[in-house]
Protein backbone atom coordinates (compact mmCIF):
# COMPACT_ATOMS: atom_id res chain seq x y z
CA UNK A 1 0.00 0.00 0.00
CA UNK A 2 1.20 4.00 -0.95
CA UNK A 3 2.28 5.93 1.80
CA UNK A 4 0.90 9.56 0.74
CA UNK A 5 1.17 12.72 2.62
CA UNK A 6 -1.23 15.37 2.09
CA UNK A 7 -0.57 18.76 2.36
CA UNK A 8 -3.08 21.29 3.67
CA UNK A 9 -2.39 24.33 1.63
CA UNK A 10 -3.45 26.62 3.75
CA UNK A 11 -3.52 27.59 7.46
CA UNK A 12 -7.34 28.43 7.91
CA UNK A 13 -8.50 26.46 11.40
CA UNK A 14 -12.04 25.93 8.64
CA UNK A 15 -10.63 24.53 5.30
CA UNK A 16 -12.61 22.92 2.40
CA UNK A 17 -8.94 21.98 1.18
CA UNK A 18 -8.67 20.10 4.51
CA UNK A 19 -11.88 18.76 4.24
CA UNK A 20 -11.48 17.19 0.52
CA UNK A 21 -7.98 15.68 1.97
CA UNK A 22 -9.39 14.08 4.48
CA UNK A 23 -12.34 12.81 2.30
CA UNK A 24 -9.56 11.38 0.38
CA UNK A 25 -8.12 9.56 3.34
CA UNK A 26 -11.36 7.60 3.94
CA UNK A 27 -12.48 7.20 -0.10
CA UNK A 28 -9.21 6.10 -0.60
CA UNK A 29 -8.12 3.58 2.56
CA UNK A 30 -7.92 0.63 0.79
CA UNK A 31 -5.32 1.97 -2.24
CA UNK A 32 -2.90 4.37 0.01
CA UNK A 33 -2.53 5.42 3.71
CA UNK A 34 -2.66 9.15 3.46
CA UNK A 35 -1.15 11.18 6.18
CA UNK A 36 -2.56 14.87 6.70
CA UNK A 37 0.39 17.53 6.97
CA UNK A 38 -0.53 21.30 8.42
CA UNK A 39 1.94 24.08 7.73
CA UNK A 40 -0.13 26.10 10.09
CA UNK A 41 2.86 26.17 12.85
CA UNK A 42 5.41 27.39 9.88
CA UNK A 43 6.53 30.91 10.44
CA UNK A 44 6.86 33.40 7.29
CA UNK A 45 9.97 32.91 5.30
CA UNK A 46 12.95 35.25 6.11
CA UNK A 47 16.08 34.63 4.15
CA UNK A 48 17.93 35.57 7.64
CA UNK A 49 15.80 32.83 9.21
CA UNK A 50 17.68 30.04 7.55
CA UNK A 51 20.49 30.60 9.89
CA UNK A 52 17.91 29.23 12.72
CA UNK A 53 15.64 26.99 10.49
CA UNK A 54 12.71 26.09 12.59
CA UNK A 55 12.50 22.86 13.72
CA UNK A 56 8.90 22.54 12.39
CA UNK A 57 10.42 22.85 9.14
CA UNK A 58 12.62 19.71 9.32
CA UNK A 59 9.90 18.12 10.60
CA UNK A 60 7.67 19.30 7.88
CA UNK A 61 10.31 18.15 5.26
CA UNK A 62 10.83 14.86 6.82
CA UNK A 63 7.06 14.30 6.75
CA UNK A 64 6.95 14.76 3.24
CA UNK A 65 10.45 13.30 2.35
CA UNK A 66 9.07 9.86 3.61
CA UNK A 67 6.08 9.65 1.79
CA UNK A 68 5.95 7.65 -1.54
CA UNK A 69 4.15 11.12 -3.09
CA UNK A 70 2.39 13.93 -2.21
CA UNK A 71 -1.31 15.45 -2.51
CA UNK A 72 -1.32 19.32 -2.19
CA UNK A 73 -4.34 21.09 -1.61
CA UNK A 74 -4.08 24.36 -2.48
CA UNK A 75 -7.01 26.99 -2.09
CA UNK A 76 -7.18 30.51 -4.21
CA UNK A 77 -6.65 33.82 -3.00
CA UNK A 78 -5.92 36.43 -5.81
CA UNK A 79 -5.40 34.32 -8.98
CA UNK A 80 -2.51 32.54 -6.54
CA UNK A 81 -1.68 30.06 -3.93
CA UNK A 82 -1.79 31.33 -0.35
CA UNK A 83 0.91 33.28 1.21
CA UNK A 84 1.01 30.40 3.47
CA UNK A 85 1.42 27.86 1.23
CA UNK A 86 4.61 29.91 -0.92
CA UNK A 87 6.16 30.83 2.26
CA UNK A 88 6.16 26.98 2.83
CA UNK A 89 7.57 26.07 -0.37
CA UNK A 90 10.36 28.89 0.43
CA UNK A 91 11.63 27.27 3.39
CA UNK A 92 11.43 23.94 1.91
CA UNK A 93 13.29 24.84 -0.60
CA UNK A 94 16.54 26.25 1.22
CA UNK A 95 16.30 24.90 4.22
CA UNK A 96 15.71 20.80 2.86
CA UNK A 97 14.22 19.76 -0.02
CA UNK A 98 11.38 16.73 0.51
CA UNK A 99 9.76 17.61 -2.90
CA UNK A 100 12.67 16.70 -5.14
CA UNK A 101 11.53 14.17 -7.55
CA UNK A 102 8.81 13.15 -5.80
CA UNK A 103 5.18 12.31 -7.31
CA UNK A 104 2.82 14.98 -6.93
CA UNK A 105 -0.93 15.41 -7.04
CA UNK A 106 -2.37 18.66 -7.48
CA UNK A 107 -6.00 19.22 -5.40
CA UNK A 108 -8.10 22.44 -4.76
CA UNK A 109 -11.02 23.43 -3.22
CA UNK A 110 -12.68 27.01 -3.62
CA UNK A 111 -15.76 29.02 -2.53
CA UNK A 112 -16.28 30.29 -6.22
CA UNK A 113 -17.53 28.50 -9.54
CA UNK A 114 -13.80 28.33 -11.07
CA UNK A 115 -12.33 25.99 -8.49
CA UNK A 116 -8.59 26.76 -8.32
CA UNK A 117 -7.43 26.38 -11.78
CA UNK A 118 -5.10 29.88 -11.57
CA UNK A 119 -3.20 28.80 -8.11
CA UNK A 120 -3.07 25.74 -9.43
CA UNK A 121 -0.88 27.05 -12.43
CA UNK A 122 0.82 28.72 -10.03
CA UNK A 123 1.74 25.90 -7.90
CA UNK A 124 3.09 24.03 -10.68
CA UNK A 125 5.57 27.07 -11.43
CA UNK A 126 6.20 26.93 -7.87
CA UNK A 127 6.94 22.93 -8.04
CA UNK A 128 9.12 23.93 -10.98
CA UNK A 129 11.30 25.92 -9.50
CA UNK A 130 15.42 25.02 -8.87
CA UNK A 131 15.22 23.93 -5.11
CA UNK A 132 12.29 22.28 -5.06
CA UNK A 133 11.89 19.90 -8.57
CA UNK A 134 8.71 18.63 -7.87
CA UNK A 135 7.56 15.40 -10.11
CA UNK A 136 3.83 16.68 -11.23
CA UNK A 137 1.14 14.40 -12.53
CA UNK A 138 -0.13 15.75 -15.56
CA UNK A 139 -3.27 16.78 -16.47
CA UNK A 140 -6.38 15.26 -13.69
CA UNK A 141 -6.58 18.45 -12.42
CA UNK A 142 -8.82 18.15 -9.75
CA UNK A 143 -10.94 21.61 -9.06
CA UNK A 144 -14.17 21.65 -6.54
CA UNK A 145 -15.66 24.86 -7.05
CA UNK A 146 -18.83 26.00 -4.78
CA UNK A 147 -16.94 23.98 -2.11
CA UNK A 148 -19.51 24.82 1.08
CA UNK A 149 -22.53 23.20 -0.96
CA UNK A 150 -20.20 20.03 -1.96
CA UNK A 151 -19.63 18.36 1.60
CA UNK A 152 -22.33 16.76 3.42
CA UNK A 153 -22.69 17.43 7.59
CA UNK A 154 -20.16 14.23 8.09
CA UNK A 155 -17.48 16.00 5.83
CA UNK A 156 -18.08 13.90 2.77
CA UNK A 157 -18.47 14.94 -0.64
CA UNK A 158 -22.18 14.66 -2.43
CA UNK A 159 -21.98 14.74 -6.09
CA UNK A 160 -21.45 11.64 -7.44
CA UNK A 161 -19.99 13.15 -10.87
CA UNK A 162 -17.35 15.02 -8.68
CA UNK A 163 -16.65 11.78 -6.61
CA UNK A 164 -16.03 9.91 -9.89
CA UNK A 165 -13.86 12.42 -11.49
CA UNK A 166 -12.07 12.53 -8.13
CA UNK A 167 -11.59 8.71 -8.34
CA UNK A 168 -10.61 8.48 -11.69
CA UNK A 169 -7.86 11.42 -10.79
CA UNK A 170 -6.62 9.79 -8.12
CA UNK A 171 -6.16 5.89 -9.70
CA UNK A 172 -4.16 8.08 -12.07
CA UNK A 173 -2.09 9.46 -9.56
CA UNK A 174 -1.81 5.81 -8.21
CA UNK A 175 -0.60 4.26 -11.13
CA UNK A 176 1.74 8.11 -11.69
CA UNK A 177 3.47 7.07 -8.45
CA UNK A 178 3.48 3.61 -8.34
CA UNK A 179 5.07 3.55 -12.24
CA UNK A 180 7.86 6.17 -11.27
CA UNK A 181 8.49 5.46 -7.40
CA UNK A 182 11.37 3.22 -7.66
CA UNK A 183 12.86 5.17 -10.71
CA UNK A 184 12.73 8.53 -8.73
CA UNK A 185 14.22 6.98 -5.76
CA UNK A 186 17.08 6.50 -7.86
CA UNK A 187 17.37 9.84 -8.78
CA UNK A 188 16.95 11.20 -5.08
CA UNK A 189 19.91 9.34 -3.91
CA UNK A 190 22.20 9.81 -6.82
Amino acid sequence: MLNLVGLVGNNAPQSYNRQLLLDMQQRFQNQAHIDLAEIDQLPLFNEAGLKNTPGCVYALAEQLAAADGIIIATPEYDHAVPAALKSAFEWLSTAAHPFTTKPIMIVGASLGVQGTARAQDNLRQILNSPGVNGFVMPGYEFLLNNAPSQFDDQGRLTNDKTVAFLTECFDHYVKFVQDNVADLKLVREG
